[in-house]
């Protein structure tokens, strides 16, 4: 089967430019599609420097969604944004009062990749941190997803008035222009003894992957062969225990309801999709949960989304006015998305 990499490099336009990130992007698409992905071959996404995060959100979404092994080569820097002090990606038109609207959240690209199977996800990175992330991250380590291999490194930031190299990145390129694609912690371990002491104060990333006794593997087997509803079913009895040992509101039991959201959808099921999504966002609200927060935003997208795809118009008035009322409490970050809820359902209640 094909695989898929996605490389991408971005940093700031102007001096809030940590690292040079795109300089790497000729040196790693010299490298064969094949031997960046490690299959037979592979398809290449390049973004350099790219302006909204919502467009590398639909690119990354599409590489997420393509069957196959996929491997993220991403480099750049990272900002907390004032808000909620949540790790961004910048972006080329970010600064640091813009970060929450200009920079790719990195709890997106978690997001994103969450719902592929286990084991079927790598991430190669190659990251500086200015002064307030840096700190941060020394004690918040950085969520790439408990499903996905991650290796490379975190740099802080250069000395004032200088850019830094994406040397890390530009290791593993010339490693893997010599031909060979040895395994990433393989590789991650060469690029290292390339670098030598320049990696010294770096914060470095090396795991693996989830366990092979994770319930989620067999969960995204049952989806692999379409048994949609014994997926759904193993989800509900994990749902169901998490409940009884945490409470329905726990982080526990919320997952598993995302997790049954998600199988819904994989089902062609967009009406219990947007049900269950809104359940979970009415309880992260219930329970306290500021609106803002990456959770309750995601709940909220999802069941938006979920609700545009549902075909049946009495199905979708059903569940408008409550989509609407929780759109009024957590907005998003896309303009307009609350005028999109309102416009569509008095469509539907003309119809």
């Amino acid at each position: 089967m094909p695989g898929t990499v996605l490389l991408l490099a971005a940093s700031p336009t102007g001096k809030g430019r940590l690292v040079d990130a795109a300089s790497v992007l000729p040196v790693l698409a010299a490298v064969p599609p094949a031997i960046l992905s490690g299959t037979d071959t592979a398809n290449v996404v390049e973004l350099a420097d790219p302006l909204e995060p919502q467009a590398v959100l639909t690119r990354l979404r599409a590489a997420a969604a393509a069957p196959g092994p996929l491997t993220l080569f991403v480099t750049g820097q990272l900002h907390l944004d004032r808000r909620q002090r949540l790790p961004h990606l910048a972006l080329a038109r970010t600064t640091p009062a813009t970060v929450r609207y200009t920079a790719l959240p990195w709890h997106w690209i978690r997001e994103e990749l969450r719902l592929r199977p286990p084991g079927a996800t790598s991430l190669v990175l190659d990251l500086h941190a200015d002064h307030e992330t840096w700190a941060h991250l020394r004690t918040a380590p950085l969520d790439s997803g408990r499903n996905n291999a991650v290796h490379g490194r975190i740099a802080p930031p250069p000395a004032r008035r200088e850019v830094a190299v994406p040397s890390y990145m530009k290791a593993v390129a010339t490693v893997l222009r010599s031909g060979h694609r040895p395994a990433l912690e393989q590789l991650h371990q060469q690029v290292l003894v390339r670098l030598g002491a320049e990696t010294a104060t770096d914060m470095l990333l090396s795991t693996y992957g989830p366990d092979g006794g994770d319930p989620h593997d067999a969960i995204s087997s049952a989806v692999r062969d379409g048994r949609y509803a014994d997926a759904d079913g193993l989800a509900a009895r994990w749902e169901e225990a998490a409940a009884r040992a945490h409470g329905p509101a726990s982080e526990d039991a919320l997952h598993w309801s995302e997790v049954r959201a998600d199988l819904a959808m994989f089902a062609g099921d967009a009406v219990r999709s947007c049900r269950t999504w809104l359940t979970v966002a009415t309880t992260r609200l219930a329970a306290g949960e500021p609106a803002d927060t990456p959770a309750v935003e995601a709940a909220v997208d999802r069941a938006h989304h979920q609700w545009g795809a549902i075909k049946d118009a009495a199905r979708a008035r059903e569940l408008g006015p409550a989509l609407a009322e929780l759109r009024l409490r957590v907005p998003g970050r896309r303009e307009g998305a609350l005028d999109h809820v309102q416009q569509h359902l008095r469509q539907l209640q003309t119809n």
